[in-house]
């Protein structure tokens, strides 16, 4: 579909709102048009060509390789290369080193030939930037699978670390839980250091085939760098002394610990690397391909498989049936959409369903709290997240179920479960409980992305936001998180977001939430933030930033216009009471302009967040949820969306 011709411009505030209707209108109906017949909405999660990699070299190690997925799946990879040859980690980002080596192999392994033009240029580039030993350790780890990079010079990462007790540094429960996911069985496949036989040489990835791996100088010993290489060294020693029994011993407990996390559709965690270390680490412990805890693992991530018309074959690295369905709901109801709308109740209805009512990993922190929490995917009883579980709340609340009594059970489980995981400071993160350690992240295995969950702007704002609708806006614990975002506020007037990109998501976050606790538009800390808004606002109305927001100051609140970040944008002005601002009317004119035929937007840009910098998502169903909510309420004059109760 091409975009409308209808072009941003200076226009009374009667044609902006017949503008946003009409907008408003088509959006309802392509979301609609999109809902499963469960109730679900899911939009496709896209990170980056990694997770095709890894998935092919899985398949290689195994030896379960098919040509047609093979074949599928490079035609994805080529499909994402630059013009220079190397392959970026989001939509119009810089070349990344770990990408390219990995897509490079996978082209290998489809059977491109080192010497084609397109292969050359990636290996001269990586040859340029140091080659394979200037890599992550993930990278080398997925090499040293095949003999392509020494086990020996890898860090070294025991299994013995599922024997730590919660109150020693660095046990399992001091790593977000996306990292000990991945952690436990990378302890097996360290310990193990299995070597497949190589299909071909990757000397041309190597700055110096000779030397693949030249020395480099330590850092220094009172450094925290320097004291983790010289620990790193020590576990290395202690590899070749360790009890025998004790290792054996520490590896059926990991075992155990996989399998006992192995969700009920046969995922971990619900996201692809968990699942692809974890299918590994059992199948080195002697599980077979037969066993129901591998075909359930491997079926798994078949379903992680986006077919496209073209024949291509993209895995997403997780998916998010929860997330999208609940913002999906807040959206059609914000828009005005009927609450008794068969739509929302059968929504609604699924959403019931996908309450956790297990105790998970959440609970080594907090064993006295009773589960009632939502996760992010189809299933992931483990671990629910306080994100998924407050704005779920919040979509519950604007459906006019027929079985209230149902509805507010569930919400007062959940909302009870959210209290609980609050942390010390007030804050929220998202899947655990004061999760703040220094050191994980100081690891030499840690060179790739957070490994600790400390609490964020973002999810201690929607928590808030939730709070606030449930009449709890006076608790001493909402005023507490609230005292904890106002003391968070940049000097710029924005906030970090760290679940999405970036300053614009955690500013469009937080001012919603203020102001829907009762913190008045007229609070400094909200005049700062519509400044800031006000400021980074494009010439085209819109709002964007790019992903390198993160790492450089220099781009915070810049980067092209797109749907969601606008959107956010948007939400902040009107909760902020700036409706009738030319900042708003320029906003809602760029969504109009730019809304697609069928109802929704064209958004390549990556405004998603995993790890700040390090992994980035395109959420591809945020184009659409998050402008109809701006919309939607531009249209109502109701500036938070759904209005306060008591409970």
């Amino acid at each position: 579909m091409t975009a409308t011709t209808v072009q941003p411009s200076e226009s009374s505030e009667s044609e902006t709102l017949t503008l946003a209707r009409e907008a408003t209108a088509r959006a309802v109906r392509h979301l609609l048009s999109r809902q499963d017949e469960q109730g679900w909405w899911k939009g496709d999660l896209e990170t980056n060509v990694t997770m095709d990699a890894e998935d092919l070299m899985l398949r290689q190690f195994l030896g379960i390789q098919k040509p047609d997925v093979l074949a599928a799946a490079a035609r994805h990879i080529r499909s994402q290369q630059g013009a220079d040859g190397t392959w970026a980690t989001f939509h119009g980002g810089p070349p990344e080193l770990s990408a390219t080596i990995e897509a490079y192999v996978a082209l290998r392994l489809a059977g491109d030939a080192p010497d084609a033009p397109h292969m050359a240029a990636a290996s001269a580039w990586v040859r340029d930037q140091g080659g394979v030993a200037c890599s992550r350790v993930f990278t080398r780890i997925w090499l040293a699978l095949f003999g392509w990079w020494r086990w020996e010079d890898l860090p070294e990462l025991p299994p013995e670390i599922i024997y730590f007790p919660a109150w020693l540094p660095l046990n399992l429960y001091d790593f977000g839980c996306w990292a000990r996911q991945t952690i436990v069985p990378l302890t097996i496949v360290s310990a193990k250091r299995p070597v497949r036989p190589a299909p071909f040489s990757l000397d041309e990835l190597h700055a110096d085939p000779r030397r693949p791996n030249p020395p480099r100088p330590a850092a220094p010993l009172a450094s925290w760098d320097g004291a983790f290489q010289r620990l790193d060294r020590a576990l290395h020693l202690y590899r070749k002394v360790a009890l025998r029994p004790l290792r054996r011993a520490a590896l059926r407990s990991c075992a155990r610990w996989i399998v006992e996390r192995q969700e009920n559709d046969g995922c971990w965690g619900g996201i692809q690397p968990p699942a692809v270390y974890s299918v590994i680490a059992l199948h080195l412990l002697g599980y077979d391909l037969d066993h129901p805890v591998m075909r359930a693992g491997l079926d798994s991530l078949d379903r992680f498989a986006v077919w496209r018309d073209d024949g291509s074959r993209m895995i997403e690295a997780c998916q998010s049936p929860v997330w999208d369905t609940c913002l999906a709901v807040i959206a059609l109801a914000d828009a005005g959409l009927a609450p008794d709308h068969p739509a929302l109740v059968k929504s609604a209805d699924w959403m019931l369903a996908e309450q956790i009512d297990r105790p998970g990993d959440w609970s080594v922190k907090r064993p006295r709290l009773a589960s009632g929490g939502w996760a992010f995917e189809f299933h992931n009883d483990n671990y629910p997240d306080i994100d998924d579980t407050a704005e779920v709340i919040l979509a519950l609340r604007r459906v006019d179920h027929p079985q209230p009594d149902r509805v507010a059970s569930a919400v007062r489980r959940g909302v009870r479960w959210t209290l609980g995981m609050q942390s010390r400071n007030g804050a929220w993160g998202a899947f655990d409980v004061d999760n703040t350690s220094p050191l994980p992240n100081r690891l030499p295995f840690c060179d790739f992305g957070e490994v600790i969950d400390p609490p964020s702007a973002d999810v201690t704002a929607h928590v808030v936001e939730m709070l606030a609708h449930e009449g709890g806006a006076r608790d001493p614990r909402t005023r507490r998180a609230i005292s904890w975002l106002l003391a968070e506020q940049e000097p710029s007037g924005a906030w970090f977001g760290r679940w999405g990109t970036n300053y614009v998501y955690g500013t469009g976050s937080v001012v919603p939430a203020l102001v829907a606790a009762g913190i008045p538009a007229s609070h400094p800390a909200v005049r700062r933030a519509v400044r800031w808004l006000e400021s980074v606002q494009n010439e085209d109305g819109g709002w964007g930033e790019d992903q390198r927001s993160y790492p450089d100051p220099e781009w915070m609140g810049r980067g092209a216009s797109t749907a969601s970040q606008t959107a956010w944008a948007l939400l902040a002005l009107l909760a902020a009471g700036e409706r009738e601002s030319k900042a708003v009317e320029r906003a809602v004119g760029w969504l109009a302009a730019t809304q697609e035929q069928d109802g929704s937007w064209d958004e390549p840009y990556f405004t998603g967040t995993g790890f700040p910098w390090d992994f980035s998502i395109n959420y591809h169903l945020y184009r659409l949820v998050f402008p109809l909510t701006a919309l939607g309420r531009y249209v109502s004059g109701e500036a938070t969306g759904a209005r306060p109760r008591r409970t």
